[in-house]
């Protein structure tokens, strides 16, 4: 793979940290207590401390200016997005909320969805109008009993036309009816002749509570005489660990010799769940380097000097006390996109170093930070939390690394074989026909004739403006849980 996208860190952590300051005559003063919480929260965790000057250690010559500082930010979300580092370009995912409760919910597989996911594209010779193409139907979802398809182009929803201005408003309420369309393309390769015409034919979603099986389908493949599995993993998430190594374990008992691993849609989820499927890749790399990580200056000198071994994450070989599947592979071809993200990410960039890793599709999304749920007690944790609110917030904390180092891929990871989804020709989960699956079945076999006709029939004609991730702004998170020293925490609020 040619080298050129947080990480949800539950801690289980005991510290104590006062929630006002107090002068030299031991008289409290007043201020926000969130505000409070806030800046203590980001002075201690924060990766980008050392690059933002209010959160300097020194930063406040006395406690009351410390409480007019606090004191000039009415809403605590102001004070928060004032102490992320470039949040245009370097820190894009540190965020605050005011419902943990609805936070909660999301990172344990939880969330209101009706089982669609789309991505949004203008029409052709339109700078307004807009069109929807469902690229994946969530399995036992609404919109899968529904009888909603990958490919399936909408135009309006509850009869109002698709708009660059109306889309929001439209997409986000609790139920719906889409209008659904026809995209022709009078087998041309520009979109200046492209129609869309609408169809006498609605779907109506309804959003519910949905728990996702991030294990869509598998598949087994016979190419050449030698078994090849597929799997489409749509989320790293620790609840279906076991049930990944039931896959893995199917693989194993039919002799499977290649791996197709789709991760296209995959957002995230457990870096436990990324190393736990890394090592059913592998098997042979036991105990040895899967990523290491960097924190801001104080955390990362006081794990180095103390506790280095905190900084490393190691492959391993056992899932719930079971033994795991392995395949022992030396090759590996995983397809991902730009909707592929961090713990995604992650795999790719960690396998790298120890095996061959053929990446097809396009370039991921680019996360490689971590971040950790603080609430508004005194050691950051649920427990104790504020009564009086449900604030908390996520900033990043550290970033990861592969075992030679490699981070900071912003623009995200380099596909071997670049193949853009054409929405117009998406074609079918799991069908040797689908042209990404195609392109590593093909390269598997070895024909390059087959793989140039794939990559010549996928060319992508429309212009997109906005995927149905964008309206869960959480969603490309990994998890993983660590314990903190509490000397150090201690210490630092002395």
């Amino acid at each position: 793979m040619k080298l050129t996208k947080a990480l949800i860190l539950v801690f289980a952590i005991s510290f104590l940290a006062t929630s006002c300051f107090e002068d030299e005559d031991d008289n409290q003063i007043s201020a926000s207590s969130i505000n409070d919480f806030v800046w203590k929260g980001m002075n201690v965790f924060y990766l980008y401390k050392d690059n933002i000057p209010n959160l300097a250690n020194d930063r406040f010559t006395s406690n009351q200016e410390y409480s007019d500082y606090l004191n000039s930010y009415s809403d605590p979300k102001d004070l928060f997005e004032s102490l992320v580092y470039q949040s245009e370009t370097v820190d894009k995912y540190s965020w605050i909320v005011d419902d943990y409760i609805a936070l909660e919910q999301l990172f344990s597989g939880v969330s209101t969805s009706n089982g669609m996911e789309y991505k949004l594209f203008l029409q052709p010779n339109s700078n307004t109008n807009a069109i929807g193409i469902v690229r994946l139907v969530l399995n036992n979802s609404d919109a899968a009993n529904k009888g909603l398809k990958r490919g399936d182009v909408f135009n309006a929803i509850n009869g109002t036309p698709l708009t660059v201005n109306n889309y929001s408003s439209l997409l986000a309420s609790t139920s719906y009816t889409l209008n659904l369309a026809t995209y022709n393309t009078n087998n041309t390769p520009e979109t200046s002749d492209d129609t869309v015409v609408s169809k006498n034919e609605t779907i109506a979603l309804t959003k519910l509570e949905y728990a996702e099986n991030p294990i869509y389908t598998t598949k087994i493949f016979s190419v050449k005489g030698e078994n090849v599995g597929y799997l489409m993993y749509n989320g790293f998430t620790a609840n279906y660990d076991s049930q990944l190594n039931a896959v893995f374990g199917n693989f194993k008992s039919n002799n499977v010799k290649h791996l197709i691993l789709d991760l296209r849609y995959n957002p995230g989820g457990s870096v436990n769940s990324a190393i736990l499927l890394s090592s059913m890749i592998t098997g042979q790399f036991n105990g040895e380097i899967f990523s290491t990580e960097a924190w801001n200056s104080e955390f990362q000198e006081y794990f180095e000097t103390k506790e280095p071994e905190s900084l490393i994450n190691r492959f391993t070989n056992r899932v719930n006390g079971a033994a795991l599947n392995s395949l022992n592979l030396q090759k590996v071809y995983i397809l991902a996109t730009d909707a592929s993200a961090s713990a995604s990410e992650l795999v790719i960039n960690a396998l790298d170093p120890y095996i061959n890793v053929v990446h097809i599709g396009d370039y991921t999304t680019g996360k490689y930070q971590a971040s950790t749920t603080l609430y508004d007690s005194e050691n950051f944790t649920k427990e104790g939390a504020n009564p009086n609110h449900a604030y908390a917030m996520q900033p990043l904390i550290f970033k990861s690394l592969n075992k030679v180092g490699y981070t900071d891929y912003d623009n995200g990871l380099t596909p071997d074989i670049e193949l853009k989804e054409s929405y117009i020709n998406l074609g079918v989960i799991g069908n040797e026909n689908e042209p990404l699956l195609a392109a590593a079945l093909a390269n598997i076999e070895g024909s390059i004739s087959k793989l140039e006709a794939i990559k010549s029939k996928s060319f992508q004609t429309l212009k997109p403006f906005k995927d149905s991730n964008s309206f869960e702004p959480h969603h490309n998170e990994m998890y993983v849980d660590k314990k903190l020293p509490a000397d150090f925490i201690r210490k630092s609020f002395k």
